[in-house]
């Protein structure tokens, strides 16, 4: 079982959003930690996350269904102003019934990654 240095939650439109923090410096560290996100929210809509590595210098933004861009980008994004190294974010969404379109989309991701940075 990983452990997650940090998790939040946020409510946006009865969309629920899961933020977890994993400090870590490989990609097999990344990938068991999605697996057991994956078999813990077994009924989630999307698991969406970003990673950046030091060495060797790493980054990856998965939207894992959402449109392009809307998810792993914005998450990404957060970590690379804030200067977050050997760390991966992931989000895990439930829907809520309520289409937020691409900007509400963008600002959810951003949103709860910006609170579980800090």
């Amino acid at each position: 079982m990983p452990k997650f240095a940090k998790e939040v939650e946020i409510i946006e439109k009865k969309s629920k959003f899961l933020g977890f923090l994993l400090h870590c410096q490989t990609v097999d560290e990344i990938e068991n930690a999605l697996n057991y996100l994956k078999q813990l929210h077994k009924k989630a809509t999307h698991i969406c996350y970003a990673y950046s590595l030091k060495f060797p210098f790493l980054e990856k933004a998965v939207d894992d269904g959402e449109p392009g861009g809307t998810a792993g980008r914005p998450i990404l994004s957060v970590m690379q102003k804030k200067g977050v190294k050997d760390a991966c974010v992931f989000v895990v969404r439930y829907f809520g019934g309520i289409k937020l379109g691409a900007g509400g989309l963008v600002r959810a991701y951003t949103k709860v990654t910006s609170e579980v940075l800090s």
